[in-house]
């Protein structure tokens, strides 16, 4: 492929062996729980007494329910894709802190409504169902609520596990927007009826503080940093080219390329404007460092969209939002560094094998010796800068290499100098991950992003 997509004459690389900038993901988190805390101190400073079994319901409930709308806004400002958590916190690190987000504030909602209800049944001496009616149709916006909730519901239900399973990642992904009409929907009957607000400025104008400002980072980093993007730098497919079985490198041409800082190791979310493509996005990772006008892809026909990728026609427009990801040069900390790629997951290997410093070791490991996709690169690529290219290929049988503690060793003795990268399938990078540790690689220099976003 050097032909059509050159190596770099002097690929940007960072400096081995220096102090990575620090992840801010600690920090981030106790801000995130310093919030809750504040939002519990809401109450606490506005309730004077909590008297009876009803007093306890109602007041349990609307902990809750604050806890709730903070949860809410939480989760939205998560799916922002703002650039400090996407680059520097990690892609699948933030969609991990959503996913945990997303289940404390659906128990929180059922809570919520739960204790709530059964309150004021208590409170009223009526029946569960009668008021329950009552709430829904008679209390000021809480028509707008429920259907806010019922979507809440939906979202939570499409998200687990089993459920994804069953449903097209487009179905998934279009409910889930629907995050954002729920959010809304829900919002102003926690000012009209939440008796922590009415009355109390400060609290009120805090709570617009948080819920607009999550608002302003969804409509900059999703809808108007995407647009500014695409207008700017004019992306189309320039050529396709196919690598190995069923996968196909894509090079796509825009204009001022490297205004985007994108970095080898890292991805965009990509939409191609073909036919039976435009509506879904999903994420590929840069298969080579990027030019001032050009990228490069490399995608493996796992399904219909993706095998429809490597039937892209030349001058096909090309939507793309990124670049994210934080499995880059950035990371390093040793002069030293192990690449272990599994499958497709070569894809940012490959272009952090060109660009990363220092002494460099790659092992690919795939089924069989046709499955090794961008093969002649990595051997062009290791003659160029004097670096190791490993293979690790089942057997005659299919019997794939056993991973014990001592297969890091076999490959590079001073392995535990070393930083590691993976990239491959979950059940391979949690099954190395294990090795590596006991083969006396530090945590800090194992560095692994998964891309199940």
């Amino acid at each position: 492929m050097t032909t059509v997509y050159e190596r770099a004459a002097h690929p940007r690389t960072t400096r081995g062996g220096r102090r990575p900038r620090p992840s801010p993901a600690g920090p981030l988190l106790a801000l995130l729980w310093a919030g809750a805390a504040a939002v519990l101190a809401l109450w606490w400073t506005d309730t004077r007494s909590v008297v009876g079994l009803a007093g306890w319901l109602t007041d349990a409930g609307r902990i809750a329910g604050l806890l709730c709308g903070y949860g809410c806004a939480v989760l939205v400002a998560l799916m922002a894709r703002v650039p400090l958590l996407e680059r520097r916190v990690g892609s699948d690190r933030v969609a991990r802190w959503h996913a945990m987000a997303g289940r404390y504030t659906i128990c929180l909602l059922v809570a919520h409504v739960t204790l709530i209800l059964f309150g004021y049944t208590a409170q009223d001496g009526t029946g569960i169902v009668h008021e329950t009616l009552s709430v829904v149709f008679d209390y000021p916006d809480m028509l707008k609520a429920t259907t806010g909730t019922v979507i809440l519901f939906a979202v939570g239900i499409t998200s687990a596990r089993l459920a994804r399973r069953r449903i097209s990642h487009e179905f998934w992904y279009y409910v889930h927007l629907l995050t954002y009409a729920a959010v809304f929907l829900a919002f102003f009957h926690q000012l009209a009826l939440g008796s922590d607000f009415v009355g109390d400025a400060a609290a009120r104008a805090a709570w617009y503080a948080l819920y607009l400002g999550t608002a302003g980072l969804v409509a900059w980093f999703r809808l108007l940093a995407p647009v500014r993007l695409n207008r700017r730098h004019r992306l189309r497919v320039e050529s396709v080219h196919r690598e190995s079985p069923g996968v196909f490198s894509i090079v796509i041409r825009g204009e001022r390329l490297d205004e985007l800082d994108a970095r080898a190791g890292q991805f965009f979310r990509w939409r191609f404007l073909a036919d039976g493509m435009r509506w879904t996005s999903t994420p590929y990772s840069l298969s080579a460092p990027p030019r001032p006008d050009r990228m490069r892809i490399t995608v493996k026909a796992l399904g219909d969209h993706s095998a429809a990728v490597g039937m892209l026609r030349p001058g096909t427009r090309v939507w793309a939002e990124g670049p994210y990801g934080s499995l880059t040069a950035d990371r390093s900390t040793a002069s030293k560094a192990l690449l272990i790629a599994g499958g497709v997951g070569i894809t940012p290997l490959r272009a952090l094998f060109e660009t990363l410093p220092g002494r460099v070791t790659l092992v690919y490991r795939a089924r069989t010796a046709e499955d090794l996709a961008l093969g002649g690169e990595l051997e062009d690529i290791a003659r160029w800068r004097g670096a190791r290219v490993l293979y690790a290929l089942n057997a005659a049988d299919g019997t794939r290499p056993r991973l014990t503690a001592e297969s890091p060793r076999e490959a590079v003795p001073d392995i535990a100098e070393h930083d590691v990268y993976l990239c491959g399938p979950p059940a391979m990078a949690r099954d190395l991950y294990g090795e590596l540790r006991a083969a006396g690689v530090p945590d800090r220099r194992i560095h692994h992003e998964s891309f199940e976003l």
